[in-house]
C-alpha cells in the first residue's frame, strides 16, 4: 500500500499568539520591534499631518488632464476613452475567462468595484469624464460575464484579440484612415508614458529571445553577433541608447527615414536596450532546460528548431517570469529619462505643470501623485506576474 505524504497541519493561532511569537519572542527581538514601531508611527504621523494639513493637493486637482492625456486635443478625448473601454472591456473577457470556474464576486472583483465608485465620486472630474469611466465600468462588467460563459476553445484566441486592440487604439490615438491625425508632438501624459512602455515590452521581447537563442546558436557568426551586440549594450547606460537614437538613428536609416518621428526613435532606445537584458534573462532560463530534453525530443524525431519551439523555450520562459516581469516594470520606470529628451511624459508634463507660476514650489504633491501612479502600474504587473506563476505552477 502506497503511503501519501502530506504536511503536517498548522494549529490554530491566534493574533496575540502571532504576535508573541513573531515579534516578541526575545528580549532583543521586542527591542527591534519597538525601535521600527516607533519609526513607522513617527514618520507616518509627520507625512498624515503635512499631507491634511500644509499639503496643496489644488495642483493635482486642476491638471488632471495634463497627468493624464498632456495636450492631446479636447475635441479628440473620445477616442481615448473608447481606446480605454477596449482595453477594459477585453481584459474584463480575459478575466471573466481565467476565473470563469471561482464564484461570481470574489474580493478583487468587489475592490476593484469599490474603486470605481469611489473615482466617480471622489475624483473632481468634469460630467463627461465621470459618465465615461462609468460607461467603461459597465463595459467591464459585462466583458467579465461573457468571458465567465466562454468556452475553453476560445483561449487559442485571446493573444491575437490583445494584438487587433493594440493595433486599432493606435490608429485611434494617431488618427488616420479617416480619422484626423494627431502629431506625436501632443501626445503626453500618462498616455505617451503608456504607449512608449508598451511598445518597448511588445517589441522587445520577441527581440530579446532571437538573442539570446543566438548566443547559444552552434553558429559562430550569429552567436558572436549576439554576444558582442548583448555585451556593448549592456555597457551602456540608458541615457546614453536615448541620446544615440535621437541623434545617430536616422544617420542609419535611408534618407526617405531620416526625418522619423521623435516618439518612434525614443521606442527604438527602448526596445534596443531592453532587449539585451532580456536575453540575459532568457538565456538563464534556456541553461535551466536539462540536457535529457533536447534529447528526449530528438529521439521522438523532432527537428531542430521544433525543440526549441515546443520543447525548450515554453519551459524556459516559465522558469524565468520573475526576471522578466522584473525587466518589463524597469522599462515602464525607465520611459520617466525620455523627459530629458524634450518629450512630456508623465515626468516631462510634471515638470510643465511646475513651471506654471501659480504652481510654483509643488514638487512634493506633484512628485507624490505621479509617484502612486507608477507604483499603481507597476503593482499591477508584479501582480499579474504572481498569479501567472502560481497558475503555470513556476515553484515546481
Amino acid at each position: 500500500m502506497q503511503i501519501q505524504s502530506s504536511a503536517p497541519p498548522n494549529p490554530p493561532t491566534s493574533p496575540l499568539n502571532w504576535v508573541q511569537k513573531n515579534l516578541f519572542s526575545t528580549w532583543y527581538n521586542s527591542i527591534l520591534t519597538i525601535i521600527c514601531l516607533t519609526v513607522i508611527i513617527w514618520g507616518l504621523s509627520n507625512f498624515i499631518s503635512w499631507a491634511l494639513t500644509a499639503a496643496q493637493w489644488g495642483v493635482v486637482g486642476v491638471n488632471l488632464r495634463l497627468f493624464f492625456v498632456g495636450r492631446f486635443p479636447p475635441e479628440l478625448y473620445w477616442r481615448v476613452w473608447t481606446a480605454l473601454g477596449l482595453i477594459i472591456g477585453l481584459a474584463g473577457i480575459c478575466w471573466g475567462y481565467i476565473v470563469r470556474n471561482s464564484p461570481l464576486f470574489s474580493r478583487t472583483i468587489l475592490i476593484v468595484l469599490g474603486v470605481t465608485i469611489a473615482a466617480i465620486i471622489l475624483l473632481p472630474l468634469e460630467l463627461s469624464a465621470r459618465l465615461w469611466i462609468l460607461a467603461i465600468a459597465i463595459i467591464a462588467i459585462v466583458g467579465y460575464a461573457v468571458g465567465r460563459k466562454l468556452p475553453t476553445s476560445i483561449s487559442p484566441w485571446l493573444t491575437p484579440a490583445w494584438g487587433l486592440v493594440f493595433v486599432v487604439n493606435f490608429w485611434l490615438i494617431g488618427g488616420g484612415l479617416g480619422l484626423t491625425s494627431v502629431p506625436t508632438n501632443v501626445w503626453s501624459g500618462l498616455l505617451l508614458t503608456l504607449l512608449t512602455a508598451i511598445c518597448g515590452i511588445v517589441l522587445s521581447f520577441p527581440f530579446g529571445v532571437l538573442l539570446a537563442l543566438g548566443r547559444q546558436s552552434p553558429l559562430p557568426i550569429v552567436r558572436i553577433l549576439s554576444i558582442l551586440y548583448i555585451e556593448v549594450v549592456r555597457g551602456l547606460p540608458l541615457i546614453g541608447i536615448l541620446f544615440l537614437a535621437q541623434v545617430m538613428l536616422p544617420l542609419f536609416l535611408p534618407p526617405n527615414f531620416r526625418n522619423l518621428d521623435r516618439v518612434l526613435r525614443a521606442i527604438a532606445g527602448l526596445v534596443l536596450f531592453s532587449a539585451a537584458y532580456l536575453a540575459e534573462n532568457i538565456r538563464g532560463g534556456l541553461q535551466a532546460i536539462p540536457r535529457g530534453q533536447y534529447e528526449a525530443a530528438k529521439a521522438l524525431g523532432l527537428s531542430s528548431p521544433l525543440v526549441v519551439l515546443l520543447i525548450v523555450l515554453p519551459q524556459a520562459l516559465k522558469a524565468v517570469i520573475p526576471a522578466i516581469v522584473g525587466q518589463f516594470i524597469g522599462l515602464f520606470k525607465d520611459t520617466s529619462l525620455l523627459a530629458l529628451f524634450g518629450l512630456l511624459e508623465l515626468t516631462g508634463i510634471s515638470r510643465s505643470i511646475l513651471a506654471q507660476p501659480q504652481f510654483l514650489g509643488r514638487y512634493a504633491e506633484v512628485y507624490l501623485f505621479i509617484g502612486l501612479l507608477y507604483w499603481l502600474f507597476c503593482y499591477g504587473m508584479s501582480t499579474a506576474s504572481r498569479y501567472l506563476e502560481r497558475k503555470l505552477n513556476v515553484s515546481n
